[in-house]
């Protein structure tokens, strides 16, 4: 009970009180939560992406990660489409449905979840924290394929009827995080190291921003999300969301032998909560919008709990 209490207090409870300072923020002031998504997207997710990717080696392990976070894509994928079938829904819903359990919030919520638990506690050695960079590594590649993933898979679900797959391409080719992504292995190559260069300091101080701006944001949409109690749908996406794909997580980390610090981290990120995102696609092709926000409000608040228990699964059946 100890451990549960710690990682509440020391974990879950920091993040949720920014959200929550963004939450107030958006009910006090007339907030424009599409001028904060754009900073997020253009300035501190790809800045964040970049230095971590261009300041870190990619260990062997990361094929794994890649290879994961494709598989739970798609058993997420189909679980949801038989589940939208079995419940009748419409094509619009369907692919609503399907954004709010494929996509969750590895970004926003993601990154600060593994930085506080990867930094406290018992992954302390010495004053130091050794797993954080490894962990946060996985966290980042998981990060750059729900980007990516979202950008293209997202729109075109939210979008069926209206969008094709060259309007699909043209949006992802629209977002900077791709080029950064190509560019930081890109240098990493070269004979010199930006951290000589004076502008460095600039990008990292962009970087150490994000987990603060994006938990804003989220806290800002949440606060103007229409919320109903009365919506069985939203809490089907959301258990299939928040437990679902944790215990499909485990099944395939098992299958697939990944262990020690990244199966912790990636059992972690496979129960965050919804994307912001799904609610922004879903806004902007008005594909079911109130069913979309109203996912990721909920699985936001059910998150706090759910989350308490798979950090305490994942460090027992996946020690170092």
């Amino acid at each position: 009970m100890d451990i549960l209490l710690y990682i509440l207090l020391h974990n879950i409870l920091p993040i949720m009180v920014i959200i929550l300072f963004g939450f107030l923020l958006g009910k006090k002031f007339n907030m424009d939560i599409f001028t904060m998504t754009k900073l997020n997207f253009y300035i501190y997710v790809p800045f964040f992406i970049f230095t971590q990717l261009y300041t870190t080696e990619l260990p062997k392990e990361m094929l794994k990660v890649l290879i994961f976070v494709a598989l739970l894509a798609v058993v997420n994928s189909t679980v949801s489409s038989l589940v939208a079938r079995a419940r009748g829904y419409d094509e619009g819903l369907k692919n609503a449905f399907k954004n709010s359990i494929m996509f969750y919030n590895s970004g926003n919520i993601g990154i600060p979840l593994i930085t506080l638990v990867f930094s406290s506690g018992s992954f302390i050695v010495d004053g130091k924290t050794p797993y954080l960079t490894l962990a946060l590594t996985t966290q980042v590649v998981v990060l750059v394929v729900q980007n990516i993933t979202t950008n293209t898979v997202g729109f075109f679900n939210a979008g069926r009827d209206t969008m094709n797959w060259k309007e699909s391409v043209k949006s992802i080719l629209g977002m900077p995080t791709i080029y950064c992504i190509i560019l930081a292995f890109l240098l990493k190559g070269l004979p010199f190291r930006l951290e000589n260069f004076p502008l460095w300091p600039a990008a990292i101080y962009i970087k150490d921003g994000m987990i603060s701006i994006s938990l804003i944001t989220l806290g800002i949409q949440l606060a103007r999300t229409k919320f109903s109690f009365k919506n069985k749908e939203v809490y089907i996406a959301n258990f299939l969301r928040l437990v679902g794909s944790g215990v499909f997580a485990f099944i395939i980390l098992k299958i697939m032998g990944i262990d020690g610090i990244p199966a912790q981290a990636l059992m972690i990120s496979s129960s965050l909560p919804t994307a912001v995102n799904t609610a922004l696609i879903a806004i902007e092709r008005d594909n079911h919008p109130d069913f979309a926000s109203q996912a990721v409000m909920t699985a936001t608040i059910f998150s706090s709990i759910t989350l308490i228990l798979v950090i305490y699964i994942a460090k027992i059946f996946f020690p170092i």
